[in-house]
């Protein structure tokens, strides 16, 4: 059980990774620090914490795979399917075979099943890792999405292979027959118990809301619970806990575009769960080292189980093991994406080979993380006859130090092979967005005219605000539909540089107007409530412009 103080110094260490993930510039990512850190705080603070598999997964995954799939943009996942599916399914079956084989070549001793056991713990990739390491890198953004979208699958497929080759390891029975029957029944009833809490708990919400009225804090607390609920049901019925949690998400994404909830919702739920996921991310680091000490305690007799008495043979089996991850993961991107492009090409041309520096990028991408350890610690302590379970701490061993391996491999690789790397079809040329901003801000000037028209006994006030909106909108619309114009002098005028000078302005405008708010409340001039109300607006403002002159 994890106590108040050991709770306040995760919290703590959270803060101080950030800072000194600040202070290196991006030139150690974050995780690394984290895991470092927690190591310290193991070592030196003396908390002994003690990690239950269980917990971990009930108290950490539920809520960052329910926003991870919540954020995730839909049309591209869309788009990428069959490589995503490819990855999370095909790819983890093709690692647990691969690497399982490996291990029983490596380590005679550890018994096959034991070995794919270990393999499945290592299959899939952690998106809370990927996402962390790649925050300070420019990746490109197909790259990113199949990242992202295989990460979100691959934990079921894996922790599927996890309990098929435990089970053997404990029976000493396997069918394959019925490993791929119960995978797939796992999965489809995971994905409708995602999709059918999600939409029962939306519409209840949405109904009560419609009766009660809509009060934020009780609507953000509903969002939180969500993930949880949906995890837990699949986990009570044997389902994927995991695909129900990520369906969980990307339903909720669906429902919530049709504007379900009250803007202010929104923008304070956001908050929350940034802050939610900041907070939960860095945990699971910090976690991740603080076990690594325990975990080295029990080395000499994890040695000793296989023949080998020293330190330098869990070094080869890590680093082995690491390379064969990435050359599995090499192997499968290229032929994948070779049989893509050969299904591509047109009669007569040439055909194109995959992209090696794309395909090695995502190969030392495949980064492991803290669900690689929960799985690893999740295996039983004895066998049905009270013995104990084969190569326990081995396994636990060699999964936290791969861990760490494809942390410092990934941090020391990406930046080189991704420096300069173009993608076809890689980002939008923002047509799209500004077919959208005119379409938006045309029905703005619809609903404009139509009130003037409707209150036309109105006094001048009222119509002189109306035509200065409506002129707002009609300048918005002229900006966004040619890359230039011309002025009244003839010059031509860079429109998108226009824009972005327009944003800076008024950004300028806003802090000098904040500026003003706070000398008038520092010298008693206005209310501090008045104050607040007034900043919380010009905050409002900024945040809104600077989203805006990142997108143009």
């Amino acid at each position: 059980m994890i106590k108040l103080e050991a709770i306040l110094v995760l919290l703590l260490g959270v803060v101080v990774t950030h800072w000194c993930a600040q202070a290196l510039r991006g030139r150690l990512a974050l995780p690394i620090i984290q895991i470092a850190i927690g190591a310290l705080i193991g070592l030196k603070t003396g908390l002994s914490l003690q990690l239950e598999p269980e917990l971990f997964f009930v108290l950490f995954l539920p809520p960052l795979l329910f926003l991870d799939g919540w954020r995730i943009p839909t049309e591209d996942l869309k788009k990428s399917a069959a490589t995503v599916l490819s990855l999370a399914f095909g790819l983890v079956f093709f690692t647990v075979l691969g690497v399982g084989l490996l291990l029983h070549l490596l380590i005679p001793p550890m018994p096959l099943s034991v070995c794919f056991a270990l393999a499945a713990v290592l299959s899939p990739t952690d998106v809370v890792a990927a996402g962390a390491m790649m925050a300070n890198i420019k990746v490109p953004q197909r790259m990113l999405r199949i990242l992202e979208g295989e990460a979100l699958f691959n934990d079921a497929s894996g922790l599927v292979c996890l309990k098929l080759a435990t089970s053997a390891t404990l029976t000493g029975a396997f069918s394959l027959w019925d490993s791929v029957g119960t995978l797939a029944w796992t999965a489809i009833c995971g994905v409708a118990i995602g999709a059918a809490s999600t939409v029962l708990v939306s519409r209840t919400k949405s109904w009560m809301a419609s009766r009660l009225g809509e009060e934020t804090p009780s609507q953000i607390l509903i969002s939180l619970l969500t993930p949880y609920g949906a995890y837990l049901i699949a986990d009570q019925l044997g389902c994927s806990a995991v695909l129900a949690a990520v369906t969980a998400g990307i339903v909720m994404s669906k429902l919530e575009i049709g504007g379900i909830v009250l803007p202010v919702t929104r923008v304070s739920r956001r908050s929350v769960w940034e802050t939610l996921q900041f907070t939960l991310n860095g945990v699971i680091f910090l976690l991740l080292g603080e076990q690594l000490p325990g975990i080295l305690t029990h080395l000499s007799a994890s040695m000793t189980e296989d023949g080998h008495r020293g330190v330098g043979w869990l070094g080869f089996y890590i680093a082995s093991v690491t390379l064969a991850l990435a050359a599995l993961r090499f192997v499968w991107v290229w032929v994948t994406g070779a049989i893509w492009l050969a299904r591509q090409s047109q009669p007569g041309k040439r055909r194109l080979d995959p992209n090696w520096r794309f395909v090695a990028a995502m190969s030392t991408a495949g980064v492991r993380g803290a669900i690689t350890l929960a799985g690893a610690l999740s295996l039983p302590l004895v066998l049905p006859d009270g013995s104990p379970f084969p190569a326990r701490d081995l396994v636990i061993s060699i999964a936290a130090g791969v861990i760490i391996a494809s942390l410092v491999f990934a941090n020391l690789t990406l930046p080189v092979l991704l420096r300069g790397l173009r993608l076809p079809a890689a980002a939008p040329d923002g047509r799209e967005e500004s077919a959208a901003r005119i379409q938006s801000a045309q029905a703005a000037l619809a609903a404009l005219a139509k009130a003037r028209g409707q209150n036309t006994k109105q006094p001048e006030g009222f119509l002189a605000a109306a035509a200065g909106i409506a002129e707002q909108y009609q300048r918005r619309i002229t900006q966004l539909r040619p890359e230039t114009t011309v002025d009244a002098d003839g010059a031509t005028i860079d429109i998108r540089e226009a824009l972005q000078h327009e944003q800076s302005l008024r950004l300028l405008a806003i802090k000098a107007e904040r500026a003003a708010i706070i000398g008038m409340a520092r010298q008693s001039q206005i209310s501090d409530s008045l104050a607040k109300r007034m900043l919380r607006e010009t905050d409002l403002a900024e945040t809104s412009y600077d989203a805006a002159s990142e997108a143009v």
